[in-house]
């Protein structure tokens, strides 16, 4: 089942990093590609100029596919799909956005098209759109959210019973554990991204991979539901905006407090205090920080290990 998804990208594990703002960089995404999974530089928070600076230097430290995660509605996406398509790249994930939009134009430029969605009625519509596969995103996962706030253990057989191409599961996922049970429910693959945060690659400022080790279960929520759903770890901006909207604010007055640059000041430059930290509930069973290729040879262990104990059960 899971060689669907490593024949698809052509890696040795089928596990993807999910694509994350402020976190993705080339460095992150070199060392999963060069450790069996499938690496994604997040360019949601890049300018054209430095998205293409990280792809080049992607190459430059990795023989092993990897690709571009793209967010439909970022500004700048005519520039960002031009330069992917000018250095090569060959896998691309959308997300927040209609994949009707680009996914054509990607693939008749030879680009395996993959998109991110967090529901049932988004999934068939990936499909009529002529993705090559699916991310099916739980409610546990960090940054943005879906609405209906459907989990991982839900979602993902519903997906699976809707469609015909491939399915990646994320949310939730940061263990070998996880990842056999993302495989029972139907999944081909799994998209992890808290645990790749506080990795030594990980692009995150170091007070953010802290803080995130320290996260105890019920630290983050799902905020921001007016904007665009978003989980937060728990800090004084989270609560700010927590009074907010107990307070009944408007859409137009959450976007005056989220402002611009909220993101970059909290999971890049570290303030705690100001910054949104966007991170997935997974968050409170993360205790330390690893290399990726630590993380990868764990979970393919634990991954093993459970397999064949439960090849051993029998009702």
């Amino acid at each position: 089942m899971m060689d669907t998804i490593k024949q698809l990208f052509n890696i040795k594990y089928p596990i993807v990093q999910g694509g994350m703002i402020w976190c993705s960089g080339w460095e992150l995404a070199s060392a999963v590609s060069n450790a069996g999974g499938l690496g994604l530089i997040g360019s949601g928070s890049m300018y054209p100029d430095i998205l293409r600076e990280h792809i080049k230097k992607c190459k430059q430290a990795t023989n092993n596919p990897f690709g571009v995660n793209v967010p439909l509605l970022y500004p700048n996406i005519e520039e960002h799909i031009k330069i992917i398509i000018e250095e090569g790249v060959k896998i691309v994930f959308t997300s927040a956005g209609n994949p009707k939009t680009w996914t054509n134009h990607l693939k008749q430029h030879g680009i395996t098209v993959v998109h991110v969605v967090s529901n049932v009625k988004f999934a068939t519509k990936c499909q009529e759109a002529g993705v090559d596969a699916i991310v099916a995103e739980g409610f546990e996962a960090g940054g943005h959210n879906g609405r209906e706030e459907t989990t991982t253990l839900v979602l993902i057989p519903q997906v699976k019973n809707a469609i015909t191409i491939p399915l990646i599961a994320a949310g939730g996922i940061g263990s070998g554990r996880a990842m056999a049970a993302a495989f029972a429910l139907g999944a081909q693959g799994v998209q992890i991204g808290s645990r790749f945060v506080t990795t030594q690659e990980s692009s995150a400022h170091i007070n953010f991979k802290n803080a995130i080790i320290e996260a105890k279960e019920g630290d983050t929520q799902l905020s921001l539901k007016q904007l665009t759903p978003v989980r937060l770890l728990k800090n004084p901006f989270f609560e700010r905006v927590n009074e907010l909207e107990k307070k009944g604010a408007s859409a137009e007055e959450l976007a005056a407090l989220l402002g611009r640059g909220r993101a970059k000041k909290g999971m890049f430059e570290g303030n705690l205090t100001e910054g949104e930290l966007e991170i997935g509930q997974i968050s409170g069973g993360i205790d330390k920080i690893q290399t990726v290729k630590e993380v990868i040879d764990e979970i393919i262990t634990e991954y093993n290990s459970v397999i064949k104990t439960m090849e051993n059960s029998f009702l």
